[in-house]
């Protein structure tokens, strides 16, 4: 069978998967026997222990070794990140965003993680008059060389850190962040510091930008960082005592203000899911 407006044929495989992970995350229960997503995708019971099978392989699924139930790994929030990072970000952050500059005038970015780097999402650099840069959205920054990725990585649970780290460490990203995520003694003074003052700087540490200065805080939903928020200056304008009472509070207001807004649009869907399931 092909699609009518391509010359591909269709991957029935593709879609049974995604079928099976449909099923299981409608289960009530958050769980499911192989008999009862047989049923719920119309598939016979050995071609759903198959496909569930390679999903366990891929991370997205696993099973109980007590009932022999499956249900979704914490991997699959992976598939839906991108849409959910451009409708916060665009429908909360961006506005939010432009309040905290008429606050602060210096510009600032709102970062999310990629791998072992930061990826800069929206920012207030082309509004601002004191910005040195216009061409920010898509840039990467390094990790531990800068206050949105500090922020961030001393935010995250343990396992993402290790992950992190385990990249940093290959190499990947340059010998300096080698170094720093081989350092135990760094990176626990780093995720202790940072988680005590609740935000990270950035003065200069990073060679590319020796003369530009950061603070960033992370942006926190339900115990998971979606990624953070900085104002970026020159570091000559401003000691660091005096960045720290003109920027933190504005940020962590403004930090705070996206975070309100995003648990309660989280709670109209929880609503919403819960009246459609009691019609059905």
């Amino acid at each position: 069978m092909t699609d009518k407006t391509t010359n591909y044929a269709h991957v029935r495989g593709l879609s049974r998967g995604l079928a099976i992970l449909k099923a299981l995350n409608q289960m009530q229960s958050g769980h499911a026997s192989s008999q009862q997503l047989s049923q719920m995708v119309g598939l016979h019971r050995t071609t759903v222990r198959r496909l569930l099978e390679t999903l366990i392989t891929e991370g997205l699924v696993r099973r109980s070794d007590s009932d022999d139930t499956y249900r979704l790994t914490i991997k699959v929030r992976e598939l839906s990140e991108g849409f959910t990072d451009d409708e916060w970000i665009s429908s909360m952050a961006a506005p939010l965003m432009g309040e905290l500059m008429q606050r602060i005038v210096w510009p600032s970015d709102l970062t999310t993680s990629d791998g072992s780097e930061m990826i800069i999402r929206e920012t207030t650099h082309r509004y601002s008059p004191l910005s040195f840069h216009r061409a920010m959205v898509g840039r990467r920054l390094p990790m531990l060389l800068t206050s949105a990725g500090r922020a961030y990585f001393a935010n995250i649970n343990d396992s993402e850190q290790e992950n992190i780290l385990s990249l940093l460490r290959s190499g990947s990203a340059g010998e300096e962040q080698a170094a720093l995520a081989n350092d135990s003694a760094y990176i626990k003074n780093l995720i202790r510091s940072v988680r005590n003052a609740g935000f990270a700087w950035n003065r200069g540490d990073w060679s590319d930008q020796q003369k530009i200065s950061a603070i960033a805080v992370p942006i926190i939903h339900r115990t998971r960082v979606l990624g953070c928020l900085n104002v970026v200056y020159l570091t000559k304008a401003m000691s660091k005592k005096e960045a720290e009472v003109k920027f933190i509070q504005p940020l962590q207001d403004i930090s705070s203000k996206i975070e309100s807004m995003m648990e309660k649009q989280q709670l109209l869907i929880e609503s919403k899911n819960s009246r459609d399931a009691c019609e059905k």
